[in-house]
């Protein structure tokens, strides 16, 4: 193995830590910050620990924001539209679920729409995506969107070169309607390198619980890398409107990244912390005429572990 291949695989192992890290904060709920942040963090390569450190305290602060915006939106009645585009492995659901994570999913929901059916490509192509705007008191994260006909659509030929101008000539109206009914529309196009799009899919390669992610469409998109560049650029250029514009997240990085969008998310909207009634515990009512019945041993989950 070359000097070239080795800095490849060390890279390929950085990515894959990342990824393990990603899983520890799905399941270390119930862990405190200074636990999570002390000599009790796993110390995979100690050079990273106080990186690791910094990252965990400040997504812990800023979901705690994002808990404050929640309150407040429902508390004021806004609707909220967040759509997040990007290649494939740029990091778009990372962040989405950073940001849902500690949310209620009654108020901050995910949208990810599947290709459309047979009805569907018979519709107004806004349409399917109209029934998942919020109402108020919501947010609604759509994980790719309306803009797949100036991408993915535009690049794999799903779509005619009439519906790909149409589009165009729609969105920036349809968006601007969407606002004056009172939706705030963000929208964050999730930006990485070519080297870091072939790495990241490299590991997903390596990582078998990550394969799965691997799809046809996406091998297809590493090898049109410049097609999609250039829809990219065609679809900013064309949909940057002062109701709704573009912001760039630099994705290199991906927990960088993670952190830069939720605080900028969190910087586009005046909430203010809203004030909650004491919760109080009521006691639990016992009466002597009740006896629990035991469980039937058939029906228990193994105790395996």
């Amino acid at each position: 193995m070359n000097a070239t291949d080795e800095e490849l695989m060390r890279r390929i192992h950085e990515d894959l830590i990342d990824g393990y890290d990603e899983e520890l904060e799905m399941e270390l709920e119930d862990r405190t910050l200074a636990e999570l942040t002390g000599d009790s963090a796993p110390d995979f390569t100690r050079e990273s620990k106080p990186a690791r450190q910094r990252y965990f305290r400040e997504l812990f602060r800023l979901q705690g924001e994002l808990v404050k915006l929640q309150d407040w939106v429902v508390a004021s009645g806004h609707k909220v539209v967040i759509i997040f585009e990007g290649r494939d492995a740029a990091g778009k659901g990372g962040v989405i679920k950073r940001i849902t994570q500690r949310l209620n999913p009654r108020v901050c929901r995910v949208a990810a729409l599947p290709a459309p059916n047979d009805r569907e490509r018979t519709q107004w192509y806004f349409q399917r995506y109209v029934s998942h705007l919020p109402a108020a008191g919501e947010m609604v994260l759509f994980d790719r969107s309306w803009y797949n006909r100036a991408g993915v659509e535009r690049v794999m030929g799903f779509c005619s070169d009439e519906q790909y101008e149409e589009f165009f000539r729609t969105v920036p109206e349809f968006e601007k309607m969407l606002v004056r009914s009172g939706i705030q529309l963000i929208k964050y196009w999730f930006s990485i390198s070519d080297d870091e799009q072939n790495l990241r899919f490299l590991g997903r390669i390596h990582d078998p619980l990550k394969q799965w992610k691997l799809s046809p469409m996406d091998l297809e998109s590493r090898r049109r890398w410049e097609d999609y560049t250039r829809a990219k650029e065609v679809m900013l250029e064309r949909t940057h409107i002062e109701e709704a514009p573009w912001w760039i997240v630099p994705a290199d990085d991906k927990k960088k990244a993670r952190l830069n969008c939720i605080a900028h998310l969190l910087a586009q909207m005046d909430y203010v912390e809203t004030e909650r009634a004491p919760v109080v515990l009521p006691p639990r009512e016992r009466h002597d005429d009740y006896t629990r019945r035991p469980v039937p041993r058939e029906i228990l989950v193994p105790q395996i572990y």
